[in-house]
């Protein structure tokens, strides 16, 4: 199998170098079962941390804790005040004690809430089965994936990781695996910018050696309980029959031998009950004519379009989010006669609740999105005045056919080729 170069992302067989033959980075992904797995765990390196650094190249070379005063507790720490022994949830005289010369920052969850939506909005552009566990970090599931991106899951995760880092100015780790809380451990396995997969065959052997507070559920006072009882790792559960482990711990048990064999038959589940479905981009640079804005609101439009008919939904109420540079907020909607899952009639009236905040103020946000959610049987029936609804229903049902089949640019609206390039905005969602 050629190895996939996560810096410049070229397929080659590297040789006995290890390095790659075009750009010689070492970071190479080989893996046996490598383009067989699609069940991926994405985890930001020191999130908070590396934001303050992204935003303050001072101190990017300085050990960062993110935390309150001397009496508070902190809430994480960069790889280089990790190294003095600093970790999260640690008292900041402690850390303080152990890393004197670091920078200490209070946390700015609106930012990093700004940023992780950022890098959402980026998962959801790979598959609408996006799992949520915090701000920076959820699970994905990329099968069938593969046509819609011409390429397995492990390159499309490569190329998000670089993405993100380029776009963004954060870095992620990628874990890739067949079940959940294996690719959680994958992405756990090489941190910070890490790439790591676990497949089926090698599944026992890297579980084995592990503690068993590596299983899902098991905290630090269980894991004594469990040592107590002989089991330390994970291959003293391994080396006994399920029936004797259901005997002595009942259903959990079950659950135990089962993790500890490999085997975890949860989905990734997108997030419930949504009530509404929106798509925004933070600009680089702050923005108020139409003429750039527009083909902006097309593209996020066609995104939420989209996101419907994959999930089968349809909105009522249209909403338009803006953002000044100043950072304050104008929100306007409008509801329509019916649902609609249709990029054309969001970008229809998108586009007039735009013209009327068009007035000299320069935005440093621009979103879209649905409320009043309907199943799509609902929507896009027509009316006397609406005669072409259903046919451009049909339409958008059909590009996006056209997308599955050959990549998510082979059907692109003329408006959208004249948006600004994404040297020029960051994506977000709400």
């Amino acid at each position: 199998m050629a190895a996939l170069c996560r810096d410049c992302l070229t397929l080659a067989d590297p040789g006995a170098r290890r390095r790659c033959p075009s750009c010689f980075s070492p970071r190479l992904i080989d893996h046996p079962e490598r383009d067989e797995l699609s069940l991926a765990h994405i985890d930001c390196d020191a999130f908070y941390a590396a934001v303050e650094k992204r935003d303050n190249p001072e101190i990017r070379d300085k050990p960062v804790i993110i935390g309150g005063g001397t009496r508070g507790v902190v809430s994480t720490a960069c790889y280089i005040a990790r190294i003095h022994g600093v970790r999260s949830a640690m008292p900041m005289f402690k850390a303080l004690e152990l890393c004197p010369h670091a920078v200490v920052v209070r946390p700015d969850m609106a930012k990093y809430s700004d940023v992780g939506h950022q890098i959402r909005e980026m998962m959801l552009d790979l598959t609408p089965l996006v799992e949520p566990v915090s701000i920076d970090e959820a699970f994905l599931d990329l099968s069938g994936t593969e046509k819609l991106h011409g390429a397995p899951p492990a390159h499309v995760l490569a190329r998000f990781a670089k993405r993100v880092e380029d776009e963004i100015g954060v870095t992620v780790s990628v874990g890739l695996s067949y079940a959940k809380f294996l690719a959680k451990l994958a992405s756990d396995a090489e941190k910070p910018r890490g790439f790591s997969i676990i497949g089926r065959k090698e599944v026992m052997a890297r579980l084995a050696p592990l503690s068993v507070g590596a299983l899902p559920g098991i905290g630090k006072v269980s894991a004594e309980r469990f040592a107590a009882m002989g089991y330390r790792t994970i291959a003293d559960i391994q080396r006994v029959e399920q029936s004797f482990l259901a005997r002595q711990f009942g259903e959990d048990g079950f659950r135990l031998w089962r993790l500890a064999h490999g085997i975890d038959d949860r989905r990734v589940e997108p997030e419930r009950d949504a009530k509404s479905v929106s798509a925004e981009t933070t600009f680089s640079t702050d923005i108020a004519d139409a003429e750039t804005l527009l083909p902006v609101l097309m593209e996020l439009c066609e995104k939420v379009g989209r996101r419907l008919r994959q999930s089968e939904l349809a909105g009522r109420t249209v909403v338009l989010k803006l953002k000044t540079k100043d950072f304050k907020s104008r929100t306007r909607n409008q509801t329509l006669p019916e649902p609609t899952r249709r990029a054309a009639k969001l970008y229809e009236i998108g586009r007039d609740l735009l013209h009327r905040e068009l007035d000299g103020t320069r935005f440093r946000l621009l979103g879209i999105g649905v409320s009043d959610l309907y199943d799509a049987d609902d929507a896009d029936h027509g009316d006397l005045v609406d005669t072409k609804a259903k046919r451009g229903a049909e339409l958008e049902e059909a590009m996006d056919r056209l997308r599955a089949k050959f990549g998510g640019q082979a059907v692109t609206r003329a408006l959208i080729m004249r948006a600004p390039d994404d040297d020029d905005a960051e994506e977000a969602e709400d």
